[in-house]
């Protein structure tokens, strides 16, 4: 290996730090750290997951069409949930209900990992000691 394209590497028991020469900087004698990833192109530009053809793209006037159809659409499933008389202040007391049962089992969980640590044993094991199903 010619020594302007030397490489300079640190090896310690788990990982290996790997210096390389780019462009300008072989004949500089200056290296930088190259970051280890199993991708070929680490400082890339980045690609989002979610790309969106030209095609896909409507207009305007097509999206708001779009969303007065959802909206007639939810208009009218909220007028027969209200036929067979479901009301908003009933749903808003059952959310209200499951804020507060979500609220007393996150204690309840809490207290089991407690009493699972106290006990040098897991949540798993107590369970069964209560009487509780792993589904609760």
């Amino acid at each position: 290996m010619n020594t302007d394209q030397s490489v300079e590497t640190h090896c310690s028991t788990n990982k290996c730090l790997v210096s390389t020469p780019e462009g300008n900087d072989l004949k500089k004698g200056v290296l930088k750290r190259t970051p280890f990833s199993k991708f070929k192109r680490v400082n890339s530009n980045f690609k989002s997951p979610l790309q969106v053809n030209e095609s896909a793209k409507v207009s305007p006037a097509e999206e708001v069409a779009e969303l007065e159809r959802r909206r007639e659409q939810l208009d009218t499933e909220i007028a027969q949930l209200e036929a067979e008389g479901c009301r908003v202040e009933e749903l808003e007391h059952h959310i209200d209900m499951l804020h507060e049962y979500n609220d007393i089992k996150d204690i309840g969980q809490s207290l089991l990992g407690r009493i699972a640590a106290v006990r040098g044993t897991t949540t798993r094991d107590l369970y069964s000691h209560f009487g509780l199903e792993l589904d609760d």
